[in-house]
């Protein structure tokens, strides 16, 4: 029986190996931040189950195949292949996604005050509402970085290991996304604060 202390990678060889037992383990391991990450882009429990259920086929596939040569790496590389299948959900769909907006994440959180009017309420979401549309003119590279970012919190270190890219090209891609966002707002002439 595998323990709570056995690294991915010796879990992965004793799957490959014929331990079934093991991928549960893995599974188990590592569900919430996958699933979590999943449903912070798709924000639908059915859509998300469904897109976290076929990253798991798509892993098992590549293990039995053996055709995973990613040692020691196991999330990143779900991750990517769980980012992957959400592109292609939305690629399918012709949708873009909405963001989860909640308390924590919102853009605004820093801003907000208890003695806000219900008019400044409605100011702020206006503004955020307008801002994902602006986010939305951005390239998708850039755009997808700015989201795990600001959205869904997430650090470079996470950006890079999920979208495959090295850190330094994902803070450039945040870099260029925020200056676009400056020229997208001069364009439309949004005045952002007061």
């Amino acid at each position: 029986m595998a323990d709570l202390h056995t690294p991915d990678a010796l879990l992965v060889k004793n799957y490959v190996e014929g331990n079934e037992a093991a991928l549960a383990t893995l599974i188990r391991r590592h569900e919430s931040k996958i699933y979590g990450f999943i449903y912070s882009k798709i924000a639908d429990r059915d859509i998300s189950n469904d897109i976290f259920q076929d990253t798991f086929i798509k892993v098992i596939k590549t293990l039995k195949g053996n055709s995973y040569n990613e040692e020691g790496k196991f999330l990143p590389w779900v991750m990517r292949i769980s980012h992957n299948l959400i592109v292609d959900h939305f690629r399918k769909t012709k949708k873009m996604p909405m963001y989860r907006e909640t308390e924590e994440f919102s853009i605004f959180s820093i801003m907000s005050d208890d003695s806000l009017t219900i008019e400044g309420k409605m100011i702020v979401d206006q503004v955020e509402l307008d801002l994902k549309k602006l986010v939305e003119e951005l390239p998708e590279d850039q755009k997808e970085v700015l989201v795990m970012r600001m959205y869904q919190d997430m650090s470079f270190k996470e950006i890079s290991e999920i979208t495959g890219v090295s850190i330094n090209t994902a803070l450039g891609r945040m870099r260029y996304a925020l200056m676009n966002l400056r020229k997208i707002i001069d364009k439309h002439q949004i005045i952002l604060t007061n």
